[in-house]
């Protein structure tokens, strides 16, 4: 079973008039880790680089965005490899000091600015998700919707028509036991899909 990060984790180096701003968090995909790496570039709009690496479900990626290639994001990804870690994009923002690290200071910087965010960073089993479809009356869905929200499950997206049709989010080993207690809670009335 991998492993993902409890809660975003972060550093903040020197390292000879830089600063290297590192932040590590879990994310469920590649298109999530996108929308983070573009919220850290609103939120640091005077850093020279912000660099990444994800690891996600077989997913991986990474830009050294204008730094030498393969000096940041291979180093950032090497380190979330070296934790045996999954679900999780690394960033580091850069504010260039003024004093050029070469190829090799450009490794270090990067790759230390990650693992020291690292460092005491409490894992998680990473717990694939799954989602349970559910097509059926506006009775029974509302019983559908009641349930899922009592199992802890976040709130189904709900789509309405002639019926509605729900979408549970839910982990992927209850969906098994979540098939049967739905289609028990609607007597066998709902369509599910999974």
């Amino acid at each position: 079973m991998s492993r993902t990060l409890a809660s975003p984790v972060a550093s903040e180096l020197e390292i000879r008039k830089s600063r290297f701003l590192g932040l590590a968090l879990p994310v469920a995909d590649r298109e999530a880790a996108l929308t983070e790496v573009a919220l850290v570039r609103q939120e640091h709009p005077g850093a020279t680089h912000v660099c990444w690496a994800l690891l996600a479900g077989g997913h991986s990626g990474m830009s050294d965005d204008g730094e030498p290639s393969g000096t940041a994001g291979r180093p950032i990804l090497e380190v979330l490899r070296h934790h045996d870690l999954d679900g999780v994009l690394g960033v580091v923002v850069r504010y260039y000091g003024g004093v050029k690290l070469g190829a090799g200071g450009l490794v270090r910087a990067y790759t230390d600015a990650i693992a020291t965010a690292l460092a005491d960073a409490e894992t998680v089993e990473r717990v694939a998700e799954a989602t349970l479809v559910v097509e059926a009356a506006y009775g029974d869905a509302e019983r559908v919707r009641h349930w899922a929200v009592a199992e802890g499950y976040p709130e189904p997206e709900a789509e309405y028509g002639e019926t509605v049709v729900l979408r549970v989010a839910l982990p992927a080993p209850a969906l098994e036991r979540a098939t049967g207690a739905v289609a028990d809670l609607t007597q066998g009335r709902a369509t599910i899909r999974r």
